[in-house]
């Protein structure tokens, strides 16, 4: 069931008729099952996963928390991780071995016959095997007491909002939420009207729109000439953005609807002007996770220069990898570990700036910043989005060959329109400091914003497309 499908607006409003009728324990026995049923139209069978999942981790916190032996409480932690990277590893990363494996003995003069095994990856599988893996961690770190009520505990596993295509929350955060009563106040339900229509424009007009002009290019680049290679990677930095992003406003939008807030996902990341700064705005809850759960526990930035750049490194790659099963992605991420470190050894730092949003902030100089970063991460989307590594070879070679330089004018409306109606949206969401910045203005100026929006999505709802991070 897609966020941008007829079906599931149905469902949501068969969800909130009955949600705000109940009491809050029965809104979440209630909930529970909304999130199973979502996740069973995709494909009920892998339904048992979450609830392995689920279950492993509910017991297993529950066991660390009872024994203060550290050896006991180590053995239960890493029977954890094993469980869920085991099935992650197996459903997402099983055929990459195998396939790895079988060249590299092809190589050395062997004829392997390894088993092959085809099977559809589970949707959201990667996202929800963080978030539990995140919470039995922090109860083995003492940040927080296991759940006791194990339907509360399911539904932060499986919370319906949140629960293919994240935000990876935290137990901190979502637990809390999902244990105490709540009240939608006329502001939440306000608000997650409007997240909703600004994902599903960012989804349904933008992001679905470029996708049917990206498509062909990354398929067969060297079809194509310069001019038409580079408007398609244009195109795909703003649709991977717009389809994310839009994905994350619509989760955020119909879980205040529920009375419920979710952590912000972006944050204009095309804003940033290094690549430090576009990792603390794109796809937050990834980026924290991995600082937290990988990055720290290796080292973070101490031990030295040499151990602080490994630290790193590994840490992109295996967050690369996390993307997908392919050397692709590896190389993705590959890339944004050298950014971070080049980044670093130039001086630069990985705290926050703690400056006000000023006219200041635009000066020649952090203009210059933001496109030097934006072109950065516009070359890495080349390997996330080609089918593999040759194939984005291929796509480069396409781009320094400047074919029809000449037809390149006639190709820049096409580059220039889609970003700046993006621009619409970001800038005064940047400025204001709030992704609903449209309650802010007049009623008539609001009201004639949310009709012309509404319209554009009607037109373009019945496309269908699925979100690309759930392949992920």
């Amino acid at each position: 069931m897609l966020f941008n499908s007829p079906e599931f607006f149905l469902f949501l409003a068969i969800v909130l008729a009955l949600y705000y009728s109940l009491s809050h324990r029965y809104q979440n026995y209630m909930l529970l099952v909304a999130s199973y049923l979502f996740y069973s139209f995709w494909d009920y069978r892998y339904l048992s996963l979450i609830l392995l999942s689920t279950g492993v981790d509910y017991f297993v916190s529950h066991a660390i928390s009872r024994t203060s032996v550290e050896s006991r409480r180590k053995l239960l932690l890493i029977l954890s991780i094993l469980v869920n990277l085991g099935v992650l590893g197996f459903f997402k990363y099983y055929g990459f071995f195998i396939d790895n494996a079988a060249r590299v003995l092809s190589y050395a003069g062997l004829e392997p016959n390894l088993p092959i095994l085809y099977f559809l990856l589970p949707v959201g599988i990667s996202f929800y095997t963080f978030q539990t893996m995140a919470y039995t961690i922090d109860v083995y770190k003492g940040k927080m007491k296991p759940v006791d009520n194990i339907v509360d505990f399911s539904l932060y596993v499986c919370y319906f909002p949140q629960l293919v295509a994240g935000p990876i929350e935290r137990p901190q955060n979502l637990v809390p939420a999902l244990q105490r009563k709540r009240t939608v106040t006329t502001e939440m339900f306000t608000t997650g009207c409007v997240l909703i229509l600004i994902g599903l424009f960012r989804k349904v007009v933008i992001a679905d729109a470029i996708g049917m002009q990206v498509d062909p290019v990354f398929g067969a680049p060297e079809s194509y000439s310069t001019p038409i290679v580079l408007k398609a990677l244009y195109l795909f930095a703003l649709q991977i953005y717009c389809d994310f992003a839009g994905y994350s406003d619509i989760a955020r939008g119909t879980s205040r609807l529920l009375g419920i807030e979710l952590m912000q996902n972006f944050n204009q990341p095309y804003f940033a002007a290094n690549i430090s700064e576009f990792w603390r705005r794109w796809h937050i809850s990834l980026s924290t996770w991995l600082r937290d759960y990988l990055y720290i526990p290796l080292g973070g930035n101490r031990g030295g220069l040499f151990n602080t750049n490994r630290n790193l490194m590994l840490t992109m790659l295996l967050g690369g990898l996390w993307h997908g099963a392919a050397w692709s992605f590896v190389v993705w991420g590959g890339l944004h570990g050298l950014y971070l470190i080049g980044y670093r050894m130039l001086g630069g730092s990985d705290k926050p700036s703690e400056a006000k949003v000023t006219t200041k902030l635009w000066s020649w100089k952090r203009i210059a910043s933001v496109l030097l970063t934006f072109h950065l991460v516009l070359i890495t989307w080349i390997f996330f989005r080609a089918p593999g590594i040759s194939m984005a070879l291929t796509y480069i070679r396409q781009i320094l060959a400047f074919e029809q330089m000449d037809t390149l004018a006639t190709v820049l409306p096409a580059i220039i329109m889609p970003w700046l109606l993006v621009m619409l949206i970001d800038i005064p969401q940047y400025w204001s400091g709030k992704h609903t910045f449209i309650l802010q203005w007049s009623p008539l100026a609001r009201n004639a914003v949310i009709a012309v929006i509404l319209f554009f999505i009607l037109l373009g709802i019945g496309s269908r497309a699925p979100f690309i991070y759930f392949q992920f």
